[in-house]
């Protein structure tokens, strides 16, 4: 395959189509403040959790298993969710596993506790985790279970820690201190992350809403300038050909009437883009367009089949476009107006210089001539442009469905 029939390959399956530009984008911002409340909660998880496995390693006072399976069932899920966080990759579950192991935790604390540990003076290192929790709870838990973590943690926390001082007075001091400083930090942390994310996703509606707004926009103001031009179109070049046509009277004529008529359908199927934009007339494989049908079909999630028959066949680009945006619009008329039952696409070859294109549907079939004249779907999208590339265009239909045949044949 040479380098310009490679690069032209490339170009024609670059094509953007239909509902391809702007996608992804409807929770831009919302996905930006998750990555960042990610990220602040790796950095804070891991001051603080270095700050308490010091505080574990440290005040031990003897080694056993109960203490040393402690320590492995906080700080294992907590590095799972730092990693998690700062990799921005499974952080709900590793963040929901901490959340909830830190519970047990704390419900296993007074079993485990080294009794010679127990001054109410100092914290013990489990202390240092109770907002980390929080944390956990909000990256991982929908609103009303974040206010539970950052309401009960602290009186579950509170309760341990007097347990573990057997509801002595010095406890009870030390306890409430710790349990109002948390609970308020909690509530904070909890307030905060719901604030920046109802601040993004306000954000990302009211780009949504812009968007929409622009595009309606720009649709009307393109079908206004379509109706225009469609206009000028129908009273000078068609009309022209029509009066050319009928006042031929010898074969000279006759051919230049032909002649106009074909450049007047040209434009009537190129008005919304320019002569630059039709393609060039390099050849086009038909899976090159079998592949360009099954994109826009699934771009439009339609889980449609298109089948190949006959032999290889290749044909100009522009036949080929023309051809491609045709099957398009069939496309949106059976998916808006048959609600895509039964949709089926057929591309078939009899020799290698012809191409059909056949798009079936087993919607309720409609009345050609009852169509409005301001209607340019078929009129103009398929039958005309078919007929500017010297191909044909056939409509079937009934109670059963339709089908539109495309057609075109080299001379």
């Amino acid at each position: 395959m040479s380098p310009d029939t490679r690069s032209i390959r490339e170009a024609w399956l670059s094509i953007p189509s239909p509902g391809q530009v702007g996608a992804g984008l409807e929770r831009f911002t919302g996905q930006r403040m998750e990555r960042i409340l990610a990220t602040v909660a790796a950095i804070g998880s891991t001051a603080l959790g270095a700050q308490a496995l010091l505080a574990a390693v440290t005040g031990i006072s003897a080694v056993d298993a109960a203490r040393v399976g402690m320590m492995v069932l906080v700080f294992g899920p907590l590095l799972w969710m730092i990693i998690a966080c700062a990799t921005a990759r499974l952080i709900k579950p590793a963040c929901g596993t901490f959340a909830v192991v830190y519970v047990v935790a704390l419900l296993l604390w007074p079993v485990v506790v080294d009794p010679l540990s127990r001054a109410p003076s100092s914290q013990p290192w489990i202390f240092f985790l109770v907002n980390i929790a929080v944390i956990a709870a909000m990256l991982a838990f929908k609103i009303r279970l974040q206010i539970v973590w950052a309401l009960g943690l602290p009186f579950v926390y509170g309760y341990v820690r007097l347990v573990e001082g057997d509801f002595l007075r010095d406890f009870w001091i030390t306890t409430a201190f710790d349990v109002s400083f948390t609970l308020i930090l909690g509530m904070v942390i909890i307030s905060l992350g719901w604030m920046f994310r109802q601040v993004a996703a306000g954000v990302d509606e009211a780009r949504a809403r812009a968007v929409e707004t622009y595009a309606a926009a720009a649709a009307a103001s393109a079908a206004e300038e379509e109706r225009v031009a469609m206009s000028a179109l129908m009273h000078d070049s068609v009309l022209a050909a029509l009066i050319a046509a009928e006042r031929a009277r010898t074969e000279r004529e006759r051919d230049l009437a032909v002649a106009m008529s074909r450049e007047a359908l040209t434009r009537l199927a190129n008005t919304e883009a320019s002569i630059a934009q039709e393609g060039s007339d390099e050849p086009v494989s038909r899976p090159q367009i079998v592949a360009e049908l099954r994109r826009t079909l699934s771009e439009q999630g339609l889980d449609a089949v298109v089948e190949e028959r006959g032999v290889a066949a290749d044909v100009p680009g522009k036949v080929a476009r023309a051809m491609v945006l045709a099957a398009r619009q069939a496309i949106g008329n059976a998916l808006a107006h048959a609600g895509g039952r039964g949709l089926h696409v057929i591309a078939d070859s009899a020799t290698a210089d012809e191409l059909t294109l056949t798009i079936l549907d087993a919607g309720p079939g409609f009345d050609p001539d009852a169509i409005g004249e301001d209607r340019l779907g078929i009129r103009a999208s398929i039958v005309a442009r078919m007929a500017a590339v010297a191909g044909t265009s056939e409509i079937r239909t009934d109670a059963d469905g339709t089908a539109v045949v495309l057609g075109w044949r080299a001379t």
